[in-house]
């Protein structure tokens, strides 16, 4: 028997009794992709020549590669989806999206005019920001082909652990070729537990077309070959069944040798040719047999023409067949052949990617798609074939509305006294452990997610109490070895999900996890571990998937320079001012542990809800004397320090109305700054001292005021004055393990003079004290520049 036993994927059977469509089913389908290709040219239309345009900036739009995608969109959406299955769109092609829905009764026609306008049609499919039914979010290239392959792991994560789940059907990616240049769609695809979902189908939109060029060698049989080596099923869409009819007649093999040997760009050049000219191009390049000659021959210029034409991913019947046979079992890709402006006049053109049609060309347009180009958003007439398949379609993908269930509330504390020294770091797997103790039923809400450092990011104590989730059980081969102190038991019932060394992996999972509250009305508490110095690297991804409604938090942990030894590669500098512009998203530092515990209670009651937002922690390795703190004894006292550390930061020393100068710290160099205070203090010098938990609410605070200090009370709002004296000015010292720029803004709250300490050189290996020293974060170079700004 395998040890890897593969869970059942929750599908939703193909409702389809029959393989093949009917004739009649493929002449009303044509009949609907013809309006779709024409109601997806006038929305581009619309947008750049049916509206003022005072600013003379062109509003674009992407005919050419929507066309492309119409004969796979129009098959999937009004022959085979189910109102189970979720679809991600190309990019590009959102104006065919925009088109089907409008079909189908989910798009107002007020709506067709306003691509790229405000509160309009997105520039590319959007779920929160676009009027009509968007299963995905795209428009960064490769991550949103991605994210059905994350939404399927998160749903089959959901139906482990919540099995009143509803079923789901296929996830399904519709991508343009030039998104398999992206490394991200390589590392989603070699993922191992991706082999096991057989849910997955891909659909490659192959016009062999770029951004600036005719793609001069796919090398599909290489692409072909990694989709496979890696456990995907790999279809073929390439000729239609009116040219394969051809190549079954006397010539026809010859025929087919000349189209499959004939390069990228001699096919688009062919396109391009007058149809009188085609036989010509066929037979005077290359020596043609007889056989092939008399074939051609008998060909009108016109069927010739239309002929060479009949790709794969234009042919409706064939498109459904292949969605309909393709595996149960195992990830499934489709490469479908297709032509970039597929049916326009700018049809194979090389530089169509952008092109717009003009007006007489859109009147062409209309008339050989048999539309009246004064009035373009013309539904079917009622009774028709074609309106009754819209309606009876519109009735089979209508979905129930999705009910969100509560997260069950959280404590505001855990109830640990932390003592001693402890770094973060180490605190966030206690953190775990203790919430897995004091909030049981949230806590079953916690997923956890980490690219292959899970245990050097303190998760091992709570992946041995909960285990390994993974698509299927797997025999546990170590469970006899005493020395063992990581448990790796991997099941569908464990609560940590680990990737390879791949951190977009890693951020598209959590984007994916964080959005099942509105998929599924089942919401996650996801949190994320990696290296703090590779945040960057999963920027993008993470970012997009905020945009698209995912709420998770990512803990970068150690960070900065403090992680001495480690050297410049791993010591991140960036990573506090990224955190701070992030839209959707709460940045912390908390530097002890009582902090942390308190800003991650805050940090997950903000997820799985319609109005939450993410967050994203930098943790340390470095342990801290807690008793620097000073946290208060007193109940009420402690809450009020509490609040002050979710409100952004607290005062150590009370605020002193003759304080010389304030020191600012955030994070691991708290102690430095409690250092130099004590020694500013034998200098004469009256420091007080401020601990920042998150510079980001403290900015908030300051923008959402107008930029002033505010009465003191009990608010995220009102942190400013509690840290800072609205009327008395005094100077700033800031210091925080990243780039010193990041608590500049301070300097604006008064108009104070201000130093600000941290890191804007690459680092190296060295001590701890030898990297605080190097880039002025020890304690004489916080109380050199405060001395500087007292002028003593």
């Amino acid at each position: 028997m395998s040890d890897a036993l593969t869970a059942p994927a929750p599908r939703v059977a193909n409702p389809h009794p029959s393989i093949a469509l009917s004739p009649e089913e493929q002449q009303t389908l044509e009949a609907v992709q013809r309006r779709v290709l024409w109601l997806s040219a006038s929305i581009v239309n619309a947008a750049n020549n049916g509206r003022p345009n005072p600013s003379g900036v062109k509003v674009g739009g992407h005919q050419a590669s929507s066309a492309s995608m119409v004969g796979i969109m129009t098959s999937l959406w009004f022959a085979e989806l189910t109102a189970t299955d979720r679809v991600s769109v190309k990019p590009h092609a959102s104006p065919v999206l925009h088109a089907i829905n409008y079909l189908l009764g989910d798009l107002d026609r007020r709506y067709l005019p306003t691509l790229r306008t405000r509160g309009g049609l997105q520039s590319y499919p959007s779920r929160t920001k676009d009027p009509d039914l968007v299963d995905f979010s795209t428009g960064s290239v490769g991550i949103g082909a991605t994210a059905p392959l994350w939404a399927a792991i998160s749903h089959r994560y959901l139906r482990a652990r919540f099995p009143d789940t509803s079923a789901a059907g296929r996830w399904i990616s519709l991508l343009g070729d030039a998104e398999l240049d992206e490394g991200a769609v390589w590392e989603a695809v070699a993922d191992p537990q991706v082999a096991r979902l057989g849910e997955l189908l891909w659909v490659v939109d192959l016009n062999r077309q770029s951004l600036d060029r005719v793609v001069p060698d796919m090398q599909i049989a290489r692409l072909q070959g990694m989709f496979a080596s890696a456990g995907w099923q790999v279809l073929t869409c390439k000729w239609g069944r009116r040219l394969q009819a051809l190549f079954d007649q006397p010539g026809g093999g010859d025929l087919l040798l000349r189209l499959e040997d004939m390069s990228n760009e001699e096919y688009q050049r062919l396109l391009r040719t007058p149809a009188e000219q085609v036989h010509q191009r066929l037979l005077s390049e290359h020596p043609a047999s007889t056989p092939m000659r008399s074939l051609l021959h008998g060909l009108s210029g016109a069927d010739l023409a239309a002929a060479v034409r009949d790709l794969g991913g234009h042919d409706l019947g064939l498109l459904t067949e292949t969605y309909r046979t393709a595996d149960l079992d195992r990830p499934t890709v489709i490469f479908a052949y297709t032509i970039k402006g597929w049916g326009l006049p700018t049809e194979g053109h090389p530089s169509n990617h952008s092109a717009l049609l003009k007006p007489a060309q859109m009147a062409q347009l209309a008339a050989s798609l048999g539309v009246d180009a004064s009035d373009p958003w013309t539904p079917f007439a009622d009774e028709s074939p074609e309106a009754r398949l819209c309606a009876s379609v519109a009735e089979r993908l209508r979905r129930p509305e999705v009910v969100t269930a509560t997260v069950p509330e959280l404590p505001t504390s855990l109830g640990r006294r932390h003592q001693g020294r402890v770094s973060t770091q180490a605190s966030l797997g206690r953190f775990l452990l203790d919430l897995r103790r004091a909030a049981p039923e949230a806590s079953a809400r916690v997923v956890t997610v980490s690219p292959d450092v899970a245990s050097s990011t303190n998760l091992g104590g709570w992946i041995n109490q909960t285990g390994v989730w993974s698509v299927g059980e797997r025999r546990d081969w170590f469970a006899d070895d005493a020395e063992r102190l990581l448990k790796w038991v991997e099941g569908i019932q464990g609560q940590h999900i680990e990737l390879g060394i791949a951190e977009t992996n890693l951020v598209g999972l959590l984007g994916e996890l964080g959005a099942t509250w509105s998929r599924s009305g089942q919401p996650l508490l996801p949190i994320g571990t990696m290296y703090d110095p590779f945040v960057n690297r999963a920027l993008e991804p993470w970012s997009f998937g905020i945009y698209a409604g995912g709420q998770s938090i990512l803990i970068g942990t150690p960070s900065g320079v403090t992680l001495a030894p480690e050297g410049g590669a791993h010591q991140s500098i960036t990573t506090p001012s990224i955190g701070l512009e992030q839209p959707g998203c709460t940045a912390w530092e908390p530097a002890f542990a009582q902090d942390l515990e308190w800003c991650l209670l805050e940090a997950l009651g903000r997820l799985g809800r319609p109005d939450g937002e993410s967050a994203y922690f930098r943790l340390s390795t470095r342990p801290l004397d807690q008793t620097l703190a000073r946290h208060p004894e007193d109940p009420l006292l402690l809450e009020r320090r509490r609040r002050s550390a979710i409100s952004g930061g607290y005062r150590i020393t009370p605020y002193d109305p003759d304080e010389h100068v304030t020191l600012v710290g955030v994070g691991a160099v708290m102690a430095e700054v409690v250092e130099a205070a004590v020694r500013l203090a034998e200098l004469g010098v009256n420091a007080g001292v401020v601990c920042l938990t998150s510079p980001d609410l403290v900015f908030r605070a300051w923008q959402n005021n107008g930029g002033k200090p505010v009465a003191l009370g009990t608010s995220r709002g009102d942190v400013l004055s509690a840290l800072f004296s609205a009327s008395q000015r005094c100077p700033l010292v800031t210091v925080l393990d990243g780039h010193p720029h990041t608590l500049s803004f301070l300097a604006a709250l008064r108009g104070d003079p201000i130093a600000c300490l941290g890191v804007s050189q690459f680092g190296q290996s060295t001590s701890l004290e030898d990297a605080y020293q190097l880039h002025g974060l020890d304690r004489d170079a916080i109380v050199e520049a405060s001395l500087d700004l007292l002028r003593r």
